[in-house]
């Protein structure tokens, strides 16, 4: 519960840092900049997420009423984001910054709430916050900026793919849509179970980067590698490409084809669902949700068949859900024939700046 007793403006830019660092590791804050170590060998991996609310989460200061994101769940997500972000570039986290533009009558307790969600996540993944900035502002905004390490040799990109690959998701699509439409109309979702409901909820509100993908997928590169080990082969070992699909699966997949020059073929009955979905909206919204709804923080991949077989082994929830063609276009296609073929398009996933 967020008490008001207390508010941002009633410390001051000083006293609301001081409160602030107490979520941050002792000896990184204090300087005009963080010092993070890479290790020899290893890249430095950067990436930024800006979320505003009443456009990335509602909680009640841009539209009073319609709450959705807890202070907590706010930061929970402001963070995952990042990682994920790591996680699709094949990086190990070291740290993050955050930015606030605040409003001045905003509680302080809400703030609190706010970076006890972000550490609480972050915790997870032996991650520090280790700096950042505030102002003062009309709308509530977090602006995080995380950084990550990687082997050169092990980047994930997403101009990479090639004909012949195969797309695997890391788990289902279309949960986190779910649970905001559960969020925002409480008396839908007839005919799930209570713990469907909640696991559709739980998604939207804290879903976790999957950064326990990485060391599983060079796991089976190195299985490969030793099963081939004395065949002969002139080749160098293909790059491997990732997006995660925070803005849809659709979109992961159009991006990391129009990066790399190729087209594909979704398979639309291989796509993974969350439980209790199809029951409650129909198999044709549960695939557009899947495809166009977006937050679902899991990474779409582009591998040799047989590291992503391998993978999809040992990874629960884990689908290899069509291939990468020759050609431009991305098309779902229904094997059985019930659903003619469709291509996917950019302009019905979120656009920042659409008509």
């Amino acid at each position: 519960m967020v008490s008001e007793s207390l508010q941002v403006k009633h410390l001051g830019e000083q006293g609301l840092l001081s409160r602030i660092q107490t979520f941050c590791p002792t000896g990184v804050i204090g300087d005009d900049a963080a010092l993070l170590t890479v290790s020899p060998g290893r890249s430095l991996v950067v990436t930024e997420d800006l979320l505003v609310d009443g456009v990335h989460f509602s909680v009640g200061l841009a539209s009073p009423g319609v709450i959705t994101t807890s202070p907590a769940d706010v930061g929970w997500r402001a963070a995952a984001a990042n990682l994920s972000d790591l996680a699709a570039m094949g990086a190990a986290p070291l740290g993050i910054t955050v930015g606030l533009g605040l409003p001045g009558d905003l509680p302080l307790d809400w703030i609190e709430q706010l970076y006890q969600g972000m550490t609480d996540c972050l915790n997870r993944y032996d991650t520090a916050i280790v700096g950042g900035d505030l102002c003062r502002s009309p709308v509530f905004t977090v602006a995080i900026a995380a950084f990550g390490e990687v082997d050169p040799s092990r980047v994930l990109r997403r101009s990479t793919a090639q004909p012949g690959d195969a797309i695997l998701v890391t788990g289902p699509h279309g949960a986190s849509r779910a649970g905001l439409e559960l969020l925002l109309h409480s008396a839908t979702g007839e005919g799930l179970t209570g713990g469907d409901r909640a696991a559709l909820i739980r998604t939207h509100q804290r879903p976790l980067p999957r950064l326990d993908v990485i060391p599983l997928l060079w796991a089976c590169v190195e299985a490969g590698e030793r099963e081939t080990q004395g065949k002969e082969s002139n080749l160098p070992p293909s790059p491997l490409t990732a997006m995660d699909s925070s803005d849809g699966l659709a979109d992961a997949v159009l991006q990391i084809c129009r990066a790399s020059g190729v087209g594909a073929v979704l398979h639309r009955r291989q796509i993974p669902l969350p439980a209790g979905l199809v029951d409650w909206v129909g198999e044709p919204q549960a695939i557009a949700w899947a495809l166009y709804g977006g937050e679902d923080f899991e990474l779409v991949m582009c591998l040799p068949r047989a590291i992503a077989q391998a993978l999809q082994s040992c990874l629960p929830g884990a689908a290899i859900i069509g291939d990468i063609v020759p050609g431009y276009e991305v098309i779902l296609r229904d094997e059985t024939s019930e659903t003619p073929d469709e291509q996917l398009s950019l302009d019905r996933g979120f656009q920042h700046f659409g008509d």
